[in-house]
């Protein structure tokens, strides 16, 4: 579906807060509550929103659940991929991470290199970095998020548009097969693409449930990544495309999963 520049703010609204009124929306916008209920109309014909009394909330199977409950799902996973990740990152270099509960055990990892740079817009991803090893935290200002602690917005984005990085760590919502990377929000998306247009070599870290999965927005192209970290090797389907993208599949080792118990 092609996005009016009125949808496309009307679903950063709702996904930034999951319920909306139709008035809030008109002033936040700057426009009449009937431009909002027009455009409204679309997105709940394409079932990216559904409509409810005076208001516009977020479909259930849309929905992101809260950070903390994020980082318990595929626990195991997503600890062995952090290990996996962090031993492609060498002591002293620059590196980026988003926000997410992947990147989030990534920099438990990371933890143990020396001499980082690590810029992030995460508190949650900067926290078990913080005074260790000599690393250096570069954090992104702006408003935090309530349910995970994360600056976004152009604020942000300005922000790691000063760095040059060796790595821009990504962990996203979903990889589909027509869409390439997707995330959650607008916001979210809008920032990766920001770091991966700073960094060397860009990573995603996903576990296998995410391939296949579908997100609200596309962040960018499989052919925009150079290395995928998995739990396991991706559905043959998959592995064709990262292939023909140049995309190198690196997947974690048994003995990562039992470091990660």
């Amino acid at each position: 579906m092609y996005l009016t520049r009125w949808q496309a703010a009307i679903l950063d609204e709702v996904r930034r807060f999951r319920r909306v009124s139709i008035m809030a929306l008109a002033k936040r916008l700057s426009v009449s509550d009937e431009t909002i209920r027009r455009h409204v109309k679309g997105l709940a014909d394409e079932g990216l929103v559904r409509r409810v009394h005076g208001a516009v909330a977020l479909p259930e199977e849309l929905a992101e659940p809260p950070f903390r409950r994020r980082m318990e799902v595929e626990a195991l996973a997503k600890r062995a991929i952090g290990r996996r990740m962090a031993a492609l990152v060498e002591d002293g270099q620059t590196v980026m991470l988003d926000t997410g509960s992947t990147t989030a055990y990534v920099a438990e990892a990371l933890a143990e290199r020396r001499g980082l740079t690590v810029v992030t817009n995460s508190i949650e991803t900067a926290r078990p970095l913080v005074g260790r090893n000599e690393n250096r935290v570069m954090l992104a200002g702006g408003e935090l998020r309530a349910h995970d602690a994360a600056a976004l917005g152009a604020d942000a984005v300005d922000f790691v548009r000063q760095f040059r990085a060796d790595w821009a760590i990504l962990s996203v919502g979903g990889i589909d097969l027509r869409g390439g990377l997707m995330d959650h929000f607008l916001e979210e998306a809008v920032l990766a693409r920001a770091l991966i247009g700073q960094a060397e070599r860009v990573a995603v870290v996903a576990d296998a449930t995410k391939l296949g999965q579908r997100a609200l927005v596309t962040v960018c192209p499989l052919s925009s990544i150079d290395v995928l970290v998995s739990n396991l090797p991706p559905p043959a389907v998959f592995e064709r495309l990262l292939r023909e993208a140049d995309v190198e599949i690196v997947t974690t080792e048994p003995a990562d999963e039992e470091l990660a118990a």
